[in-house]
């Protein structure tokens, strides 16, 4: 007799999510985490007393288009959600700002100050692509098979009734996209900045839908776990734990155990073994091939996750400790908490200037003129601060985890640091004075503490030919792996990165369709 039902690897917020929904219906489920926390990079240290840092994912917008946290009812267990208004604030180098509203009126309102054009070129902008936005959401919240994608995405959007114009627009780069809908260059930023997150630069082929996601965000809006991003993943733990399930920390696993072709349990790096008639993955798709290095895996298989691209790195991030929040120029306060604060502050004054930080990348050097997100949720939080105390955490783009000039990040890692503060300061000219501490991440950061692959947040690149039914390969975007008995979930999955946990919700849905199968079978 096995162990438990289902093991499941890794403790990020997907797998979380997957086992419990698993828990919930009452299968006995464990967990297996290699950190000494649960929750992979939606986690909340203290690194600094009295600071509560986030080390990986930090505003929760997506998670808010699915049932997850009603479904599993996770305000039982400690979750209290804060809602974030406005969403985004960009301040300009000519002393004028934009600000992203959840209410369109209100954002038009804003828009209007730089562009009275625009402003009604965004409404239109908004109603134009709704349909198409929220038929892409119905696309993430179940497994992409070829029925799933053409019912929701194509027929569900209205693309599938002869709409060729929109198609047209789709198969665009959301740069070009955004120049043709937009007259002022700095509308094309805000949008075109938020698209960028996902990582394709404006200028990639048929990255449009990136900028065609935005009316959701009038939907959604934005919030964030009151205590920290990881107050999600220590929710979760807690429901499993409540369910019967077991979630074990500092447990990292060294290998699948893969017996007559199927997989029957885990091997962890002490020499523990657990059994299962029912394996689920939720690490790195490149960590979930070395863990069956010795099975005998399909070689056609094999080979497709081999070539699944992780690219050479993606952004990285820099956590202080602040005396004071940033004062911008554009919207001055006298460190007194403002709108501008609840915000994600974006530092990206056009498209073009995207565009050369992509090219500094390309070329293998961090950017010189690195794109920011500014992120301040002490503000709203007093929890992650002492009193009069803040937090700030700068996210910038682009950074590449391999340096053409043979450099090491652990060498450099306080240099660039020091330039996206000097880069924030340009708009707000406190900050260079307001730090207290700080935590560098850079993209070797990222791959050793959180196990993010040279440091993409995403596991592997959003690139069309790795979405839907090609992430992370043709043959396994089901959430079923190489092997019978393992399955898949987490960013490496569909729909991808970003703290929406529909790949840890659609890979349960797929594990108790086969389990049920199998009973009636």
């Amino acid at each position: 007799m096995s162990d438990y039902d289902i093991i499941i690897i890794g403790a990020g917020h997907n797998a979380l999510i997957c086992a419990g929904y698993l828990a919930q219906a009452n299968h006995r489920v464990l967990v297996l985490e290699r950190r000494p926390i649960a929750g992979g990079a939606v986690v909340t240290e203290e690194i600094i007393p009295g600071y509560r840092f986030d080390l990986g994912g930090s505003a929760h917008i997506l998670i808010h288009h699915t049932p997850i946290v009603q479904d599993l009812h996770l305000t039982r267990y400690g979750l209290e959600y804060i809602d974030l208004d406005p969403l985004f604030f960009a301040p300009f180098p000519d002393g004028s700002h934009i600000t992203i509203w959840k209410d369109i009126d209100k954002t038009c309102d804003s828009i209007a100050a730089v562009s009275t054009e625009d402003a009604a070129a965004y409404r239109h902008f908004i109603e134009t692509w709704t349909p198409i936005a929220r038929a892409t959401v119905e696309t993430f919240l179940h497994p992409p098979t070829p029925l799933n994608v053409m019912r929701h995405l194509v027929f569900g959007s209205g693309l599938g009734s002869g709409n060729w114009e929109r198609l047209s627009d789709i198969l665009r780069g959301y740069g070009q996209l955004l120049r043709q809908s937009f007259r002022n260059p700095k509308v094309q930023a805000v949008i075109g900045w938020m698209a960028a997150q996902s990582g394709p630069p404006p200028t990639e082929p048929l990255s449009a839908p990136f900028a065609l996601w935005h009316p959701m965000y009038h939907v959604s809006g934005m919030k964030r776990p009151r205590g920290g991003s990881g107050m999600l993943t220590q929710a979760l733990a807690k429901m499993i734990g409540a369910h019967g399930g077991e979630v074990k920390t500092s447990m990292p696993v060294s290998r699948i155990l893969v017996s007559n072709g199927q997989a029957v349990g885990v091997e962890t790096v002490n020499g523990e073994r657990f059994t299962a008639k029912t394996i689920i993955s939720g690490a790195h798709i490149h960590t979930t091939l070395k863990l069956l290095d010795d099975a005998p895996l399909p070689e056609m298989q094999k080979n497709l996750l081999a070539k699944a691209r992780v690219g050479n790195g993606f952004g990285m991030v820099v956590r202080y400790a602040m005396n004071e929040l940033p004062n911008y120029v554009a919207l001055p306060t006298e460190n007194e908490p403002g709108p501008q604060h609840t915000a994600l502050q974006f530092i990206c004054p056009d498209l073009a200037y995207l565009d050369r930080a992509y090219g500094d990348y390309l070329g293998g050097k961090p950017s010189e003129q690195p794109a920011l997100i500014s992120m301040t949720f002490s503000a709203v939080d007093p929890t992650l601060a002492p009193p009069g105390r803040h937090t700030m955490f700068l996210w910038g783009q682009y950074y590449p985890y391999e340096l053409a000039s043979g450099e090491s990040w652990d060498d450099i890692g306080q240099r660039e640091a020091d330039r996206m503060l000097a880069t924030l300061a340009a708009y707000a000219p406190n900050v260079t004075d307001a730090v207290i501490g700080q935590l560098i991440e850079t993209p070797l950061y990222l791959e050793r503490e959180l196990g993010l692959h040279r440091g993409n947040v995403m596991h592997l690149e959003m690139s069309i030919d790795q979405m839907f039914m090609m992430r992370p390969a043709l043959t396994m975007s089901n959430y079923r792996g190489p092997i019978k008995g393992l399955y898949l979930t987490g960013a490496s999955t569909h729909p991808g990165g970003g703290i929406m946990g529909a790949a840890g919700r659609n890979a349960a849905q797929v594990v108790l369709h086969d389990l049920s199968s199998r009973r009636w079978f």
